[in-house]
This record gives C-alpha cells, sequence and structure tokens, in this order.
C-alpha cells in the first residue's frame, strides 16, 4: 500500500503537470488558426501515440525486466515537453509538443503497470488502481484551476510556464521512491496467506494472452470509438464563446474530480462483481454529446462531469481487469496491446468527431449513440463468454 500511495504522489504531480496543460490544449491551438478537425485529429493522434507505442514499451518491460528505468525515461521526456509549450511560436511545434507530452506517457505506462500490478496483489486491484487514479485526479484538479488562473492573468504562456514546478517535484518524488523500493516486483512473489501467485492465462507454466483478453479489449475499443478528447469539447466552448476562456481549465477541473470520486466506487465494485460493473460505461459515454456540445452553461458543466466519470471508469476498473486477465509475465505486452487497440480506436472516434463537429451536433449525437449502443452489445457477449477477469464465473 505504501508503494501504491506513493507511486499515487508521483502520479498526482505529474497530473498536475499534464492534465493542467491539456484542459486548455484545444483552445490554444484554436489560437494558432487549427479547425475543430484538427484539433480532434491532433489530440486523437496524442492520445493514440500515447497507447500505439506502448507495443514497444510493453514488450520491452517484458524483456528487459528494469520498469524503472523505462517509467523514469517516460516521465523525463513528459516533463520536460508541457512546459516548453510556454515558448511555441508556430503551430507545428505546438503539435510536436502535445504529442511529445502523450509519447512520454506512452514509454513510462506499461512499466509503471507492471510495478502496480505486482504491489497490487494481496490488497485487491480494483481498490488499488482507484486509489492510484484518486491520487492521479487530485493533481487532475489542482493543475487545471492553477493553469486557469495564469490563464485569467497572463494568458496561455504563463499557465505553461508554471508547470515546470511541479514538473521538477514529479521527477524528485520519482528518484526518492525509486531508491525505496528498488524491487516493486517482489510484492507479488508471495500473497498474504503465503502462497504463491497465479493469474488467468497461465497454463502449464506457458503465459498467454487469453480470448477473454481480446475480447474485453474490443469492447473497450468499441466505447473509445464514441468518446471525444476533451480538447473537442473545450474547442466548442472557446468558439462558441460559451464560457470566459478561464472558464475552460475550471470546468475539466471538476471534471477531474468527478473522476478520481467515480474511480474509487468503480475499483470497490470491481472487486466485488467483476467486469459487470462496467455495464454503465457506454450509457454514460452516450450522453455526453447532447450535454457538453450545447451552448447552455448548465448543461455543459454536466456534460464535463458525466465525460470525468466515464474517464474515471477507464482510468481504473479497466487498468486493473488488464492485470487479471494478463500472466505477470506478459503484462508489459498485455498493457502494450490493450493500449494500441485503445488509442487506434479513440483516434478514430476523436477525428470523426472532430469532423463531424463541422456539420452538426446532431450528428455527433447520432455517431456517439450508435457507436456505444454497439459496446452494449458486445460488453453483453462478452459476459455471456464465460469467466470474469478474476476467475469467478460471470452471471447475467
Amino acid at each position: 500500500m505504501r508503494f501504491v500511495v506513493g507511486f499515487g504522489v508521483v502520479a498526482g504531480l505529474g497530473d498536475f503537470v499534464y492534465e493542467g496543460a491539456r484542459s486548455v490544449v484545444g483552445p490554444y491551438l484554436a489560437t494558432f488558426g487549427a479547425s475543430a478537425a484538427a484539433v480532434g485529429l491532433v489530440t486523437g493522434a496524442g492520445e493514440a501515440v500515447a497507447l500505439l507505442f506502448r507495443l514497444v514499451s510493453g514488450p520491452l518491460t517484458d524483456r528487459t525486466q528494469r520498469p524503472w528505468p523505462i517509467t523514469i525515461a517516460g516521465y523525463a521526456i513528459t516533463m520536460v515537453a508541457v512546459p516548453l509549450l510556454a515558448v511555441g511560436q508556430l503551430l507545428w511545434q505546438v503539435v510536436i509538443l502535445v504529442i511529445g507530452e502523450r509519447f512520454g506517457k506512452a514509454v513510462r505506462s506499461p512499466a509503471k503497470g507492471t510495478m502496480l500490478a505486482a504491489a497490487s496483489s494481496s490488497i485487491g486491484r480494483g481498490r488499488a488502481f482507484a486509489i492510484q487514479e484518486a491520487l492521479d485526479q487530485a493533481g487532475a484538479v489542482v493543475g487545471p484551476l492553477v493553469v486557469a488562473a495564469m490563464v485569467a492573468i497572463s494568458g496561455y504562456r504563463l499557465g505553461f510556464a508554471v508547470l515546470a514546478i511541479p514538473a521538477a517535484a514529479s521527477l524528485v518524488v520519482l528518484a526518492v521512491l525509486r531508491l525505496r523500493a528498488p524491487h516493486p516486483e517482489a510484492y507479488e512473489t508471495v500473497t498474504a496467506d503465503g502462497q504463491e501467485t497465479k493469474n488467468v492465462g497461465e497454463q502449464g507454466g506457458r503465459p498467454q494472452l487469453s480470448a477473454r483478453f481480446w475480447g474485453y479489449s474490443a469492447f473497450t475499443a468499441l466505447t473509445m470509438l464514441g468518446y471525444a478528447t476533451f480538447a473537442v469539447l473545450a474547442f466548442h466552448l472557446q468558439v462558441r464563446h460559451v464560457v470566459p476562456t478561464y472558464e475552460i481549465p475550471i470546468i475539466y477541473a471538476a471534471a477531474m474530480g468527478v473522476d478520481a470520486v467515480a474511480a474509487l466506487g468503480s475499483g470497490w465494485i470491481y472487486d466485488r462483481v467483476g467486469l459487470r460493473g462496467l455495464v454503465v460505461l457506454p450509457m454514460l459515454a452516450a450522453i455526453v454529446p447532447a450535454l457538453s456540445f450545447s451552448t447552455d452553461v448548465a448543461l455543459v458543466w454536466v456534460g464535463a462531469l458525466v465525460w470525468g466519470a466515464a474517464m474515471g471508469v477507464h482510468e481504473s476498473t479497466m487498468k486493473a481487469a488488464v492485470a487479471d486477465l494478463v500472466p505477470p509475465s506478459r503484462r508489459g505486452s498485455g498493457y502494450g496491446i490493450f493500449a494500441a487497440v485503445y488509442g487506434v480506436a479513440w483516434l478514430a472516434g476523436s477525428a470523426a468527431i472532430g469532423a463531424l463537429y463541422d456539420v452538426s451536433v446532431t450528428a455527433i449525437v447520432v455517431f456517439t449513440t450508435v457507436a456505444q449502443l454497439v459496446a452494449l452489445l458486445a460488453f453483453f457477449a462478452f459476459l455471456a463468454g464465460g469467466d470474469d477477469a478474476r476467475g469467478n464465473r460471470t452471471v447475467l
């Protein structure tokens, strides 16, 4: 638990930095002349990079069995890229930094996930990943609020520049944690009762990725096809003048607060009923566009909070489930593959929603509703297929 909480502090400082930046990336790109389609494409590409490149960093983690250097390198890339947004002068420079920040996440995430999965083996994976996400989102709440204050005082550049302080702090805390816990994989050697651990997918001592893992990945991809990045939502708020510019990161901070609460609740449910709790995810995602692309301020706020709740489920339960669906020696690869599927789907969905925004909001609502309906049907088919991620028989 100390390791989980310690990494939560690192993640919280990291989220202070990159979620603070992401809260205004859409409007910031608009100041360089980017269209809604361009914002959707850039931010969707960023998410795809953050997830697709895990196909490399995940197997690398498995082969080297050295998650710490990979994790530290990934954090360093992100913590350098974000403050540099303050000095970008041309659109292409800003785009490179936005995608570079996401690349840092791609480098570190599988290695970080394998360490947290090991540390969570005896305390409940839903609980551990939920705590991690809640601490994560504490930084994601504070960061956008600080950026909002800086934008109100002096504009976007000051907002990005001030993020250099928590960026440096995150690297210091990460280095301390590395010194205190150099071998986190040892947490999974035995469980609390002294028995050797065994995960779904290991049969006869030969690790493999199960059909359940692939079915779960397919369901996740379908949900992301109909899920917009916040940057597209923020773009709408900026160009339609729905709220003042400085209020956009405040809305994002509120969404991150809901994300933290939803993560804790979702993690608690996962430890008790398994993946059945994910049935709410397509439903939440389906109603976001009708609310968030409104010009009614109250509806926009509600939509942002629902968006945050869906993200909380994504970031906690989905990561916990991958840890249970994949054998320990293949977790880096499992996280990488899962993230790649997730990322390609989010890129396609974000680009489509950005392009549809230039057509009509109604088109976005129809597209999202259809995508989430298909996802829901896929989810029921997945549940009907057999055991859940933790080896329990699924009951519809």
